[in-house]
C-alpha cells in the first residue's frame, strides 16, 4: 500500500471532517474517528473526490479501519 494514499486519507480527514489527530491504518472508522454516518458519506465522497475514483457501496459496507479504506483505494488505482 501506497504511503501517499494513507497520506491522502489523513488529509481528506483533516480537511473535511476536521480530524486533529494522527491517522494510521489500524484506526477503526467509526470508533477511532467518530464517524457518524453523515461524517462517513463525507469522507467517501471527498475520498473519490480527491483521488479521481469511484467506491460502490458494497465495496464500502466492508471498511472497517483505515487499513481497509487505504488498501481499497491501493487497489482502485492500481498501486
Amino acid at each position: 500500500m501506497s504511503h501517499r494514499v494513507l497520506e491522502g486519507i489523513a488529509e481528506v480527514a483533516r480537511r473535511y471532517l476536521d480530524w486533529q489527530g494522527p491517522v494510521h491504518r489500524e484506526m477503526r472508522l467509526v470508533e477511532d474517528l467518530e464517524l457518524d454516518s453523515m461524517r462517513l458519506f463525507v469522507l467517501a465522497a471527498e475520498i473519490e473526490n480527491h483521488f479521481e475514483i469511484t467506491l460502490d457501496e458494497s465495496e464500502e459496507g466492508n471498511l472497517e479501519t483505515v487499513g481497509d479504506l487505504a488498501d481499497l483505494v491501493g487497489r482502485k488505482l492500481g498501486v
